[in-house]
C-alpha cells in the first residue's frame, strides 16, 4: 500500500509535470508569436499563420495576381513570411526601380535555395552571388559576343533555323499540330550553337525528352512543393513528392551536359575555338595548373554555366513565341495588319533582317505586347540584401529576401492606357513610330537584367517576322485560343493545336 508520503509525492509529479507541459507549450507559442513578428521599420503585410508564415493565403498558381493585390491594401513596399523566413515584395515601377536599379549594389546577389543547392553545384552563372558570379558572368558575356551574340553574323543562324521549323509545320498541310516541341527545338537550337556548336535534329528523341523535362520542370519550380522544400529542406527530404522528381531531372540534365563537354575534349583544338565550350576549355588551360579550382575555371563550373545559358537561352523566348501564336489567331486584325507590314517593306522574296526592325514600326510593337501580355517571368527570380539597407521610407535587414513583382509594373493602370488589353498601341505614337516605355521590363531590370535579353530580342523579331511573312495562323474549326496561362517558374500557354496555312501573296 502506499503511504500518505508517496500519495503526496505522485500527486506533485502529476501536477508537476502538467504544469511542465502548460509552460512548454506557452513556451512555443510565445516563441512563434515573437518570431512571427515584423522587425522594428520592417514594411508592413498580412497576418502571418505559426510555422508556414503565408505559404497556403496564397494562390501559388497564380502568386504574381495574389501579390499584386495586396499592394493595393499594403503598399508597394511589403513583406510576407514564406516559412520561417522573411520575404520583400516590391510592386510598381518606382519601388522596383529603387530596389533592382537605384540600390542594385546592395540587390545584387541571390538567396541559396535549398531545392537547387542540395543537387546542384553552387557554381555557373544564375544562383551564384559575389566573385564568381561577376566573373562567370563576365566572361559569358565576352565570350557570347566574340561568337556573335548581338551582331549580324548570328542573323543567318536564326533564319536558317527558321526553314528548317518552316519545312517541319509545312508538313502539316495547314492541318491542326501542336506547335509546343517544334518552337521549343528551333529556339533552343540557336543557344545549342553558341554553347554546343552544333544543333538537333527535330526528330533527335534524346533531344526531345530535354525538352520536355524541361517543361515539367518549369512547372514543378513554380509549385507549392517548391516552396516548401525551399522552407522546410530537412523535413522535405524525406517526404515523398515531386520535388524528388525534380532533382531526378536536374541530374539527367546535368549528365547531358557532362557528355556534350566530353565530346569536345575528345577533339578540341585550342588554336580554333567554335563554341563556348571550346572558349571555357581554352580559359581552363590558361588559367590553371592544375584543376582550376582555385581560379573559378574548371569543368564543373562549365558545366553549370552551360546548364544556366541552355536553360534561360531555351524557355522564356520559345515560350513567348507560343504566345505570339496564340494572339495571332485570337487577333486576326492584328495579324492582318503585322502581315500588311511585313509585305510592304520586306515582300516575300528575301528573309527578314535586324535592319528591317527600324522600318517596321508596328510589327514591333506587336512583338512587344506579346511580351508584355504573355508576362512570360512574373516575379522575375528572387534577390537578397548583402547589408542593410533603405528601400520604400523602410529599414530592411541583410539576409532578406526581395521578390520585384514584374506583373504589377506590366499591367499598373498608370502606366498602361489599357493594361488588361492587347493594345499594340501602348508603344507607338500619334504618327504611329515606335516608342521605348520605361514600364517594358519583362527581362528584370538593374545589373541582374537577363543575360540573353540582345539574344531573345533578335530571335523573337526574327522568327516572329518570319512566321508573319510565310504563314496565316487560326484556330482549328470550332476552337478558341485558350489565353489563361498555366503557371510555373514561367507563365506558358496551355497545350494546344493551331492550324498554320501558307500565304498566297
Amino acid at each position: 500500500m502506499l503511504g500518505l508520503a508517496d500519495v503526496s509525492v505522485s500527486s506533485w509529479v502529476c501536477v508537476d509535470s502538467r504544469s511542465l507541459l502548460v509552460f512548454a507549450l506557452v513556451f512555443l507559442l510565445m516563441a512563434e508569436y515573437l518570431r512571427n513578428r515584423r522587425p522594428s521599420g520592417f514594411p508592413p503585410g498580412p497576418w502571418t499563420f505559426p510555422l508556414v508564415g503565408n505559404m497556403f493565403s496564397l494562390d501559388m498558381n497564380k502568386a504574381h495576381e495574389g501579390m499584386t493585390k495586396l499592394a493595393e491594401k499594403y503598399g508597394n513596399v511589403y513583406s510576407l513570411k514564406m516559412g520561417p523566413s522573411w520575404t520583400l515584395v516590391l510592386n510598381g515601377l518606382e519601388a522596383v526601380q529603387e530596389g533592382l536599379v537605384t540600390k542594385g549594389d546592395i540587390l545584387a546577389d541571390r538567396p541559396l535555395l535549398p531545392l537547387h543547392t542540395d543537387v546542384l553545384p553552387k557554381l555557373g552563372i544564375l544562383f551564384t552571388n559575389g566573385h564568381m558570379w561577376k566573373q562567370q558572368r563576365r566572361f559569358a558575356l565576352f565570350t557570347l559576343k566574340y561568337l556573335g551574340l548581338g551582331k549580324r553574323s548570328l542573323e543567318p543562324s536564326i533564319v536558317d533555323e527558321f526553314i528548317y521549323l518552316s519545312k517541319e509545320i509545312d508538313n502539316h498541310k495547314g492541318k491542326p499540330f501542336n506547335p509546343h516541341l517544334l518552337i521549343n527545338n528551333a529556339v533552343s537550337n540557336i543557344i545549342c550553337s553558341l554553347v554546343f556548336g552544333h544543333r538537333f535534329e527535330y526528330s533527335d528523341v534524346k533531344f526531345q525528352r530535354l525538352m520536355k523535362l524541361f517543361d515539367i520542370a518549369a512547372k514543378l519550380e513554380g509549385s507549392i512543393w517548391s516552396q516548401l522544400y525551399n522552407a522546410f529542406p530537412m523535413l522535405m527530404k524525406r517526404l515523398p513528392g515531386p520535388h524528388h522528381t525534380l532533382h531526378k531531372i536536374y541530374d539527367e540534365m546535368l549528365q547531358f551536359l557532362k557528355a556534350e563537354i566530353n565530346k569536345h575534349k575528345e577533339d578540341w583544338d585550342p588554336s580554333e575555338p567554335k563554341d563556348f565550350i571550346d572558349c571555357y576549355l581554352n580559359e581552363i588551360q590558361r588559367t590553371n595548373t592544375d584543376d582550376g579550382a582555385g581560379t573559378g575555371f574548371h569543368e564543373e563550373n562549365l558545366m553549370m554555366c552551360s546548364y544556366d545559358l541552355f536553360g534561360a537561352g531555351t524557355e522564356t523566348t520559345s515560350t513567348t513565341l507560343r504566345w505570339a501564336l496564340l494572339y495571332m489567331a485570337k487577333f486576326t486584325d492584328i495579324q492582318e495588319k503585322v502581315q500588311a507590314e511585313i509585305d510592304r517593306v520586306i515582300g516575300q522574296s528575301r528573309q527578314p533582317t535586324m535592319e528591317d526592325r527600324a522600318n517596321m514600326p508596328y510589327t514591333d510593337a506587336v512583338i512587344h505586347e506579346i511580351q508584355r501580355m504573355g508576362n512570360v517571368v512574373p516575379l522575375s527570380l528572387p534577390h537578397v540584401t548583402n547589408k542593410e539597407l533603405q528601400l520604400g521610407g523602410y529599414t530592411v535587414p541583410k539576409g532578406t529576401t526581395v521578390i520585384p513583382n514584374l506583373t504589377s509594373v506590366l499591367f499598373d493602370k498608370n502606366e498602361w492606357e489599357t493594361p488588361f488589353t492587347f493594345n499594340p498601341g501602348h508603344f507607338l505614337n500619334k504618327e504611329g513610330k515606335f516608342v521605348k516605355r520605361a514600364a517594358f521590363i519583362p527581362f528584370s531590370a538593374g545589373k541582374r537584367v537577363c543575360l540573353g535579353e540582345n539574344l531573345a530580342r533578335m530571335e523573337l523579331f526574327l522568327f516572329f517576322t518570319s512566321f508573319m511573312q510565310r504563314y496565316t495562323f487560326s484556330m482549328p474549326p470550332g476552337v478558341k485560343p485558350n489565353l489563361q496561362p498555366r503557371t510555373g517558374l514561367s507563365l506558358s500557354p496551355y497545350q494546344y493545336e493551331i492550324c498554320a496555312t501558307l500565304r498566297e501573296v
